[in-house]
């Protein structure tokens, strides 16, 4: 091993600033021994970057360093932000809302951000229990919040954990609050005196738990979107992915009058381990979704409902001529809206439609787009990400507008105004209504989705990923793309417009400027003569490069549909293929 002094300088003044604030005994251990064995590129890769906020706050492994989420940072983390909250109300005269996944460490890590501000004098609501992600979002404006914290990685893999931050709209922090932030952490990393004392929420009167009080109102608040007056013809199937949705989706049934959902049983409790699915992901298909299909079977279910462990998105799947369908993330999503606008329409006949609006990302479906330009309503595109979904909805909001619904392809959906964030809860009740009332018309959901089509027309979608692990191979690719002024052809088909959110051009906008705020991460769209569209980003919490492509075919029949898509896979796979050049890059494809 080699000795400490061969440690350079900006890896010892970290290392040595750990070890002097770290309190958890195994994190400290496990620094103490890197650098006793002089592992000193295991310590940076745990020491650099520190975490930062990302698409979904912060997330990383949960392991010793600056780099991953752990006791410290954590610590760290909160301190900034209560610093920052102290300064824009000239003092701790504020509350914030406290929540917690089923993750491992996510309860203490929520006791760790709690005392920070019971330290400093704010109010602060702690879910003593564990509680799906949009319970937060919503907590933070019923109970007046001046910020909502949410201890929680979603759906990524059981190594990791994440801190999601919301501000007093309900919505995601967005720049330049999450830059703000960033720098009081960074004057605010020695833990504050009583930081690892886990008593303080115990002993403090300022800390209570709002549960109850969130339960409630949230049930009474989701059943605005309720239909109503369905019959029971259709039986679903319901999985937690092994988290926290199984109560909470059980609770959203009965408040709409719905009949109870038939639970996967050997993934109805939380786990943090996972331990019957590969990813704890339900966008990732069949392999997530096996154990509910066996359930389904088992229990004459033809729909079923899957949240991922935090409970903020929904995956779904229909019995269709005796065989599974896996909707996607956009199929999903021209479902609800098209359900949200039909119940909007017979419940408001005679509004004014000119002033309703839906809200999807850069990278879903068109498909709501054309639905809006028929019905006469809005369709508005944001960044990816929900925390600008969720703010331009409080703007429009404020400007007196409805936002009926916003989604995004990741499984991500907002029905309704009760939660400006993605929420699965609301969401699978939603979907029941809908999957009962096209059963009412002899419809399964996947006869109900063509019917849209035929009466819409149709957009092709193909969406999927490449697993990169080197962020220099990655910045090449992207740089490649860039190179001599972005290509002028993809798969024999002419470039006919560039956005490129990286850099701020977009030469289908006046000056060349792109609409949307520069990103720190690559995402750039082509749009092709054809009328199809492929945009490559990067992930803010994976080592992906995705893409995502639409394309407006006429597709009145089913096997116009399917020549549409294959079409337009078969566009992908060679452009695809001359973009990220994956073979010379040593990319990995999505596994089928």
């Amino acid at each position: 091993a080699r000795s400490k002094r061969d440690m350079e300088a900006d890896l010892q003044a970290a290392v040595d600033q750990w070890l002097q604030y770290d309190k958890n005994e195994t994190t400290y251990k496990e620094v103490k021994s890197l650098v006793a064995e002089g592992k000193f590129a295991v310590l940076r890769e745990k020491f650099f970057p520190r975490i930062a906020f990302g698409t979904a706050g912060l997330r990383a492994a949960m392991s010793s360093g600056y780099a991953c989420m752990n006791d410290l940072t954590v610590i760290q983390a909160t301190q900034g932000l209560c610093s920052y909250l102290e300064d824009v109300h000239k003092g701790p005269n504020f509350s914030v809302v406290i929540g917690h996944d089923a993750r491992h460490n996510s309860h203490r890590f929520a006791i760790r951000a709690a005392t920070a501000f019971l330290l400093r004098g704010a109010k602060v609501f702690l879910f003593r229990d564990i509680n799906p992600t949009p319970f937060v979002a919503f907590a933070t404006t019923l109970l007046s919040c001046a910020a909502g914290i949410m201890v929680t990685a979603s759906h990524n893999p059981k190594e990791d954990n994440g801190y999601k931050v919301y501000g007093p709209n309900g919505a995601q922090i967005i720049s330049p609050v999450d830059k703000q932030i960033a720098a009081a952490i960074t004057a605010n990393l020695e833990p504050w005196e009583g930081a690892w004392d886990e008593t303080i929420i115990i002993k403090s009167s300022a800390c209570e738990d709002p549960s109850e009080q969130v339960h409630a109102a949230y049930m009474a608040a989701i059943t605005k979107a309720k239909w109503g007056s369905l019959v029971d013809g259709v039986k679903f199937a319901y999985t937690a992915m092994h988290g926290v949705g199984h109560e909470f989706a059980k609770a959203a049934f009965a408040a709409f009058g719905l009949a109870p959902f038939v639970p996967v049983p050997e993934q109805v409790l939380p786990d943090p381990d996972f331990p019957t699915v590969k990813y704890p992901n339900p966008e990732e298909g069949a392999g997530a979704l096996d154990l509910s299909m066996k359930t389904a079977d088992a229990n004459g279910c033809t729909v079923i409902l899957a949240n991922d462990p935090d409970a903020d998105r929904l995956a779904v799947a229909a019995k269709h001529a005796g065989a599974w369908r896996i909707f996607t993330g956009n199929e999903i999503g021209t479902l609800l809206a098209w359900w949200a606008w039909t119940a909007y329409k017979r419940a408001s006949p005679d509004a004014d439609f000119s002033r309703v609006y839906m809200l999807g990302s850069a990278v879903s479906t068109r498909e709501i787009a054309t639905i809006a330009a028929a019905e006469g309503f809005h369709y508005e595109e944001t960044l990816t990400g929900f925390k600008w979904m969720g703010n331009r909805a409080r703007e429009l909001q404020a400007a007196g507008h409805t936002v009926l619904f916003s989604f995004e392809e990741a499984i991500g959906f907002c029905v309704g105004d009760t939660v400006v964030d993605k929420d699965g809860v609301a969401a699978a009740a939603v979907m029941a209504e809908l999957a009962l009332a096209a059963g009412a018309k002899g419809l399964t959901l996947v006869d109900q989705l063509n019917a849209i089509y035929e009466q819409y027309g149709f957009h092709a979608n193909f969406n999927s990923y490449f697993i990169c692990r080197s962020p220099p191979t990655i910045d090449k690719i992207f740089a490649e793309i860039r190179k001599d002024g972005y290509p002028k052809t993809i798969a024999g088909q002419a470039v006919v417009g560039i956005r490129d959110v990286t850099t701020g051009f977009d030469n289908t906008k006046p000056g060349n400027v792109c609409v949307f705020p520069k990103q720190s991460g690559h995402m750039i769209t082509f749009s092709l003569a054809n009328g199809a569209t492929i945009t490559l980003r990067t992930s803010g919490t994976e080592p992906k490069i995705k893409y995502y492509t639409d394309m407006r075919a006429p597709a009145a029949t089913q096997a116009e549909r399917d020549a549409a898509l294959k079409a337009l896979a078969d566009l992908v796979h060679v452009a695809t293929t001359e973009l990220l050049q994956p073979d010379v890059h040593g990319l990995q494809r999505k596994e089928a």
